[in-house]
């Protein structure tokens, strides 16, 4: 937690530009209120200096126009009664109709308690407004401060599409306070923590107040990014022929590049996303937004060095990869999917966690999901976990990457009860990168000279160009003549 707390004024004036800051506040309707709750309100505003526990404005944040809604804690422990959910929801609802990305700092104890449930019930009507802002495609960014918790962190402080924290902030539904007090012992320490939170995939990132405007203006500029139309078509280099069984075994090269590689050498911004936003994360998958050149996109990519013997791709990861994919059709992106898998987990709990059923909604998801699609086939591809990544309206390949039902070893183990004929199983399987494009299912194969692992920068750049001119062309497609196409797309023979 920072040494001070900031108050609202002071949030605004760190992270909006010098003197763009427009209030849209009114006075609070304050008629029909009891004479001690009247004076618990002039107290609270002597105190803050506000007139409200929200403030509600517009300014500019790095030249851009933003809406932003901030608590003001120091009224009233920042508690939202009738008069501020009123300020709440006409400040979403004044920047939906304006068409502004909405930012949001909360920092509350929740439902007022001198009101009751009339303010309780605030939160529906909360929820609604950001929600109607969402669905009408704007971003909605939230900076989780100290402390959150109760009606406010259950409505509009877990609504973001991107929520970043504050260190050490207090961040949970129930206050430790009220807890104490109805269970007569105090709450675990660490668990209403940012930090916890960020750890099991409830929030995006902890950042300090100085570096909020930074993180912000990163994910509006890959947000709002409105990449040229291309006017010419890259030629693809002649691909020479690779064995199956070389291009398998390169593919397994401990150093061979992977995404987080990919996205340092080949992307223009990068704004990283944790978990699934419900309690689950898993390493196994890379979750963000990113921008290759000038074109955006959420991408969401399995991740070598998150994939272990030990721990294997989830079914976490698939319900994480499933709120990218939400997240693209909400915010108009394209998506862009990355499989490098040496195969989804095989254990108790996976199967308990429901990893085939996680396998068929992503499936159904992307070749269902109503935006542009993007996959990389980068490296390993075994079995449904990679699967799940596929169906896409573009799909490029690396070279030596490949797509197989089992590893090689595994179908020889099925066909001839050994594992000395995986070489033959790879070659007859049809699972390279060349076979797949003869078969219709890759578009485009990005050669590596001889081998990524040999040429890591190189390599990421040339695959960046390719996914930099795809996803210009994808931005600019009509969605709706897309979708009916991707099922068809894998009716090979």
């Amino acid at each position: 937690m920072s040494a001070r707390r900031l108050n609202a004024r002071e949030l605004i004036e760190l992270v909006l530009d010098d003197g763009s800051w427009v209030s849209w506040d009114a006075a609070p309707d304050r008629a029909g209120i009891t004479e001690e709750y009247a004076a618990e309100l002039a107290a609270a505003q002597e105190k803050s200096g506000a007139d409200e526990s929200v403030l509600t404005g517009e300014g500019l944040m790095h030249g851009r126009r933003v809406a932003v809604m901030v608590s003001e804690f120091g009224f009233l422990a920042g508690s939202i009664g009738r008069a501020a959910a009123d300020r709440v929801v006409a400040a979403v609802e004044r920047a939906t109709a304006a068409g502004l990305p909405l930012l949001s700092a909360p920092a509350s104890g929740g439902t007022r308690m001198q009101e009751g449930t009339p303010a309780f019930v605030q939160m529906a009507r909360i929820s609604a407004a950001v929600a109607a802002h969402r669905a009408a495609g704007l971003p909605y960014l939230v900076y989780l401060r100290h402390p959150t918790t109760g009606g406010v962190m259950a409505s509009w402080g877990s609504l973001g599409h991107v929520t970043v924290a504050e260190p050490g902030a207090l961040v949970g539904f129930l206050g430790p306070r009220v807890y104490e007090a109805l269970y007569g012992e105090p709450f675990p320490a660490g668990v209403q923590t940012s930090e916890n939170l960020h750890a099991h995939g409830l929030v995006d990132a902890v950042v300090p107040p100085e570096e909020i405007s930074g993180v912000l203006d990163r994910a509006l500029t890959i947000l709002q990014s409105r990449p040229a139309l291309p006017e010419t078509t890259v030629v693809d280099a002649e691909i020479p022929e690779v064995d199956a069984w070389d291009a398998i075994t390169r593919s397994r090269r401990s150093d061979r590049p992977g995404v987080r590689r990919l996205l340092r050498y080949a992307a223009t911004d990068v704004v990283p996303l944790t978990g699934t936003g419900q309690g689950e994360t898993d390493p196994g998958l890379l979750l963000a937004l990113a921008r290759f050149g000038d074109a955006p996109c959420v991408f969401l990519g399995q991740d070598r060095r998150g994939q272990t013997a030990d721990h294997r791709m989830g079914p976490g990861a698939l319900r994480e990869a499933r709120r990218g994919m939400r997240l693209a059709v909400e915010l108009g992106l394209p998506l862009v999917s990355v499989i490098d898998t040496p195969g989804a987990a095989l254990s108790v709990t996976a199967e308990e966690g429901g990893l085939a059923g996680e396998i068929a909604r992503s499936l159904a998801d992307l070749v269902t999901l109503p935006a542009p699609t993007l996959c990389l086939m980068l490296g390993e591809g075994n079995g449904g976990g990679a699967l799940a990544l596929l169906p896409a309206d573009r799909v490029v390949a690396a070279q030596h990457a490949w797509l197989s039902p089992l590893p090689p070893e595994g179908a020889s183990a099925i066909v001839h009860r050994d594992t000395a004929h995986a070489p033959a199983m790879a070659r007859a399987q049809q699972v390279r990168a060349q076979d797949l494009r003869a078969l219709g299912v890759v578009d485009r194969i990005v050669p590596e000279l001889p081998d990524a692992a040999e040429e890591p920068a190189a390599f990421c750049r040339r695959v960046g160009a390719v996914l930099t001119e795809e996803l210009s062309r994808l931005f600019h497609a009509d969605v709706a003549t897309l979708v009916p196409q991707r099922a068809a797309r894998y009716a090979v023979r």
